[in-house]
């Protein structure tokens, strides 16, 4: 009942309804954590899943709530460098780029786009991604030097 519940929530995500993925998710995560407890894979993922649906209905500062400890939690269970703590910790930063907080997106794309690019290589879809994003942050802050050679580089 639980993963039936959380494919919905999925799905609305996916349809562009972050609303009605949150009114799933906001139980789901309470009830994973007592069930299975707030380590289990399962309930970490939940948790980001409910953060992102909060980020795609325009909500930073309750994404932000949720990605902070998260990473955290990633970090210690998984460690650094699974895929999982990489996404979270990208996804954090973006949820400080869209509250405006361009530095603090910075400061976790920086070392984020090293890591990706030791981790999973520099063509990878995640580190290109992820260097986009340090672009555009950069961008975002007036640092137009910085978001042009990140680009160059790119390229």
């Amino acid at each position: 009942t639980l993963a039936s519940r959380g494919n919905l929530a999925n799905a609305y995500q996916a349809a562009g309804r972050a609303q009605d993925a949150i009114a799933i998710l906001e139980p789901l995560v309470d009830d994973l954590e007592r069930i299975l407890g707030v380590e289990h894979t399962n309930t970490l993922n939940t948790r980001n899943g409910l953060a992102a649906a909060y980020q795609d209905a325009g909500r930073p500062q309750d994404a932000i709530a949720i990605f902070e400890p998260l990473v955290d939690d990633l970090e210690r269970v998984l460690g650094a460098e699974h895929p999982n703590t990489l996404g979270s910790r990208n996804n954090l930063a973006s949820a400080y780029q869209d509250a405006g907080r361009s530095a603090d997106a910075i400061a976790i794309y920086e070392p984020l786009v090293d890591d990706l690019e030791r981790v999973l290589g520099a063509e990878n879809p995640d580190t290109v991604g992820s260097r986009n994003n340090l672009a555009n942050a950069y961008e975002a802050a007036g640092r137009t030097a910085d978001a042009d050679r990140v680009r160059q580089d790119q390229s």
